[in-house]
């Protein structure tokens, strides 16, 4: 898949998500085998620029290319303003919000609350795509609510405008994550529009993802929260996609191996403190299904110290191996890694 002059590796995405597609995170991914990853989003409301939150959000040292920033808000002229700053930090790539479904965001109506008010997505589109010499990509979801579903005008708008790849969620802003994506939607979407569309929704294996693709007729497809916990799902993906046979899931070996040097990672980026704080919802979602597993997460997230956290970690997996030495990672439940 193409964005602009950057050729991506294949054609899956990281879905950006707050609070989780930080730097390590999304090098993670890209190792694992994402050809893209979207950070988390950044406000276009400059008194935030200098915050140490943000600060980290648009820290994109070392990041493998493209570097992808997503901004988030509902004036026009303070997302332009908002796209050329991120740019001048290094951003490659733009991504265009209008798809988040969180209170706290459409409340200030920024995010999927925007899809309300077409003529105002139409002047922030022109307004970043214009302001900037990068590409500009847009996420959406397919509409407000089941009653006011309209992916399809935005998306023609967003070619117009000058986007260079939309991302859609097939579920509107009132369903959350509930219920069933909206295939259909999407691939009303793609025959739409000439630009690049990725499908992103309740795509949880290998299997699915073709599905998916065959459906849709899709670009690129994103996957979000399959992702937390089970990195490992894009080289998956891929080498279904490619070969048309799965990989045998990772050894607990390997997934301590990824754990733990995620977990370093993240002491590096936030500091020992902070990074043990944050990787305790890693540590929870790598282990998910493993034996002991919930008395063990009880246990680790009273753990304050670093070294005890990597520790407790080791120990863990440790126990893992000895009792089942050939135990691989068993795929949950799809409704519990739903995206």
């Amino acid at each position: 898949m193409q964005i602009g002059p950057y050729r991506l590796k294949n054609a899956l995405a990281v879905a950006p998500m707050a609070g989780v597609t930080d730097r390590p995170f999304r090098q993670l991914c890209k190792q694992m085998g994402a050809g893209m990853a979207v950070s988390e989003m950044v406000s276009s409301n400059s008194l935030l620029w200098g915050s140490e939150k943000t600060l980290r959000r648009a820290n994109h040292d070392g990041e493998v290319e493209p570097r992808i920033v997503q901004i988030a808000g509902a004036d026009p002229d303070l997302m332009a303003q908002a796209a050329r700053y991120n740019v001048d930090r290094g951003a490659q790539i733009i991504d265009i919000n209008m798809g988040c479904p969180a209170k706290k965001v459409c409340n200030v109506m920024a995010g999927s609350a925007l899809l309300q008010d077409e003529p105002l997505v139409a002047r922030i589109l022109e307004a970043v795509v214009g302001s900037v010499s990068v590409p500009v990509t847009l996420k959406i979801r397919t509409g407000w609510d089941r009653e006011h579903r309209n992916a399809l005008a935005i998306a023609r708008l967003a070619e117009q405008a000058g986007i260079q790849a939309l991302a859609v969620h097939g579920r509107t802003r009132a369903c959350g994550y509930s219920g069933e994506a909206e295939y259909d939607t999407l691939a009303a979407v793609k025959q739409a529009i000439h630009i690049p569309v990725i499908a992103n929704g309740d795509i949880t294996s290998p299997q699915k993802a073709l599905e998916v693709l065959q459906h849709t007729q899709a670009d690129g497809l994103m996957i979000g929260r399959a992702a937390q916990g089970r990195p490992w799902i894009f080289r998956e993906i891929q080498h279904y996609l490619e070969t048309g046979s799965l990989l045998s899931p990772p050894s607990v070996r390997e997934i301590h191996s990824v754990l733990v040097e995620h977990m370093e990672e993240l002491y590096r980026f936030y500091g020992h403190q902070l990074g043990v704080r944050i990787a305790r919802k890693h540590i929870a979602w790598t282990t998910r299904g493993l034996a002991n597993s919930s008395q063990f997460r009880h246990t680790m997230n009273r753990l304050d110290a670093w070294q005890e956290q990597l520790r407790a970690v080791t120990d863990f997996f440790a126990r893992q191996e000895q009792q089942h030495p050939l135990l691989r990672y068993t795929e949950l439940p799809s409704e519990e890694l739903a995206a």
